[in-house]
């Protein structure tokens, strides 16, 4: 099939913003909580009045300071409440949001607040500050910085008293569907980031028609959502905007080294996260299972999920005999593992990379379904994902209702609709080369099946051509290879090779673990266990079973374990988590080199 598309489920308001949507839920839903908040150890609840009456007072702050309609501010900050309360302050301002990660390096946050030309920033820590301050002179238009951590919202309460709220109601009015409503940056995998401006339609047509094809995930009054990812990256807009639509109830989280004690806490009916979060949460549970002397237990326990989930796709369904064994595991794994997600959840949404049929399977087979979607910042976020009640495991699923999915004949995704942002800022030149007659050029390769389930493939720049004349799309391989609990980061080369190699990088939170078992010295690190027999075994037989997934010829027959993990601060992975592969080619041609000299 070469395209595929489904009627909208949501109508775009043609005068509305983003806005409307609080002062909708103050109106409509005044005693519901909208957002949590973390104080102390407690999480409060902040319903849909209070958190307007917030917004309003932040907004006023911003007026005062001299915001102008269209004026850009930045916003650096990690996942918190007050990302969320000033995003829709700037949005009451009449003002358009610019996110920066808040790992971003004096020089990024220079060229991000220099070419959207943004009037102020709202930073959170002291660091922030001074990364911003360091690059003052290179701002011209920047006036106002206001720190979260010292005070800032405060300051902005305090400075916008003056302003009242009829004012306020005036500013918010001002910006219409297509208006922007943010610049949100691309990480910059090559190259400067590009900033993609996203407007108050994009939102609406995104959001909406997501609500409204996941209804029963968004119960307003009884779900609730976790938000742990980048509220920079477009995923995580996504959420926080999806989630004042519907409305439902938000939490935030900034430091996911502390997740499950937080899912424990909060609850939350729906998990939303990047395949990362949830192949940790399976290698951990099976580790520990391991240490406990219940290995065995837990790896019957899942291939029995596995294949409960399999039969589940079959015109007969599961077994008795499935069904009793499933319902035993039920009651000494599966539960705890959903315990460890929150207990409530029975969802999640999950984007960013592919997850792996393997572990799509557990997850459902368990009782908490993952449902894959995939996008781009361009696409503000989500522009497939599987429906709620027909699952296809392996695929991204059906385009968003309301758009269209087409593949070209070289095999490129091509997508249309609401969704899309209107180009890149300051940047005619690749708008005009993304952009043609109202379709985005994806750069991913994929195939769309005879009910519209869209699969991705491979990036059409990351293509390997081998010398031998074979074209390698390196995704599926790196994914199986890298779903083993001691890999981190998987590379695969071999363009213009003899054959296909890699680079693989040790998972360093559980590297320790795999030492302890396997006898090796206290505290070794992946530089030091780099050539050990024992681990390169470990890696081939994650070589092995990422080989099983495609042809001899596309098989790795080489690699190599590099000396430490792949990290934003080293240069190979963008904020948004993806490879660098240039910079990873070029910093490490030494090892790619030595898999081929003999």
């Amino acid at each position: 099939m070469r395209e595929f598309s489904l009627p909208a489920l949501y109508e775009v308001p043609a005068d509305g913003n983003l806005t409307d949507l609080i002062r909708r839920n103050a109106a409509q839903h005044p005693d519901i909580p909208v957002v949590a908040r973390k104080r102390g150890d407690r999480w409060e609840d902040v319903t849909a009045t209070a958190f307007l009456a917030e917004v309003r007072e932040a907004a006023r702050g911003l007026i005062a300071a001299g915001v102008q309609p269209g004026d850009r501010v930045g916003l650096m900050s990690r996942t918190r409440y007050e990302w969320t309360l000033l995003d829709f302050a700037v949005w009451s301002a009449g003002a358009v949001t610019v996110p920066v990660y808040e790992t971003s390096s004096p020089e990024q946050i220079a060229w991000i607040l220099g070419d959207s030309g943004a009037v102020g920033c709202l930073a959170e820590t002291a660091g922030h500050e001074a990364a911003i301050e360091s690059v003052r002179d290179r701002l011209p238009d920047l006036k106002n910085v206001w720190q979260i951590e010292s005070g800032g919202v405060e300051r902005l309460r305090t400075e916008g008293a003056g302003i009242s709220d009829a004012e306020v109601d005036e500013r918010s009015a001002l910006a219409n569907a297509d208006s922007p409503a943010t610049i949100v940056y691309t990480s910059g995998t090559t190259g400067r980031p590009k900033g993609c401006v996203l407007t108050h339609r994009n939102f609406f047509a995104e959001c909406g028609n997501v609500v409204e094809r996941l209804r029963p995930l968004f119960r307003t009054g009884d779900s609730s959502v976790l938000l742990f990812l980048p509220v920079a990256h477009v995923f995580g807009r996504l959420v926080e905007v999806a989630c004042a639509l519907a409305p439902i109830k938000i939490g935030h989280v900034a430091d996911i080294k502390n997740l499950t004690d937080e899912l424990a806490a909060f609850r939350p009916t729906m998990v939303l996260g990047v395949p990362r979060v949830f192949e940790k949460v399976y290698n951990s549970a099976r580790a520990k299972a391991q240490a406990d002397g219940k290995g065995k237990i837990f790896d019957k326990a899942a291939d029995t999920a596995i294949e409960y989930s399999r039969a589940l796709d079959t015109p007969a369904g599961p077994t008795l005999g499935l069904k009793f064994k499933h319902k035993v595991f039920d009651r000494l794994v599966y539960s705890k593992l959903r315990a460890v997600l929150g207990g409530r959840a029975a969802h999640a949404i999950s984007g960013g990379a592919p997850l792996g049929e393997r572990l799509g399977h557990f997850y459902r087979g368990i009782g908490f379904t993952v449902l894959e979607g995939y996008g781009l910042t361009e696409s503000c976020a989500a522009s497939a994902f599987n429906p709620w009640d027909r699952q296809k495991i392996g695929t991204v699923g059906q385009p968003l209702p309301g758009s269209v999915v087409r593949i070209a004949d070289d095999g490129e995704v091509l997508l249309h609709g609401e969704h899309l942002f209107t180009g890149y800022w300051n940047n005619e030149a690749a708008t005009a080369e993304s952009l043609s007659d109202g379709w985005f050029h994806t750069g991913d390769i994929g195939t769309l099946d005879e009910d519209g389930y869209l699969a991705i493939t491979g990036r059409k720049k990351e293509i390997i051509v081998t010398a031998g004349g074979k074209n390698v799309a390196p995704a599926v391989i790196e994914d199986r290879i890298r779903a083993h609990a001691l890999i981190a980061e998987c590379i695969v080369v071999g363009d213009g090779r003899p054959f296909v190699g890699a680079l693989v990088t040790l998972d360093e939170e559980f590297l320790p673990r795999w030492a302890e078992e396997h006898g090796k010295p206290a505290g070794a690190t992946a530089a030091e266990l780099r050539t050990d027999p024992d681990l390169l075994a470990a890696v081939q037989q994650a070589v092995d079973d990422g080989n099983a997934a495609v042809s001899k010829a596309e098989s790795v027959r080489k690699f190599r374990v590099l000396p430490a993990q792949f990290t934003e601060e080293s240069g190979h992975i963008t904020p948004s988590l993806k490879l660098k592969r240039n910079v990873v080619a070029k910093d490490y041609a030494d090892e790619i080199e030595a898999i081929y000299a003999s």
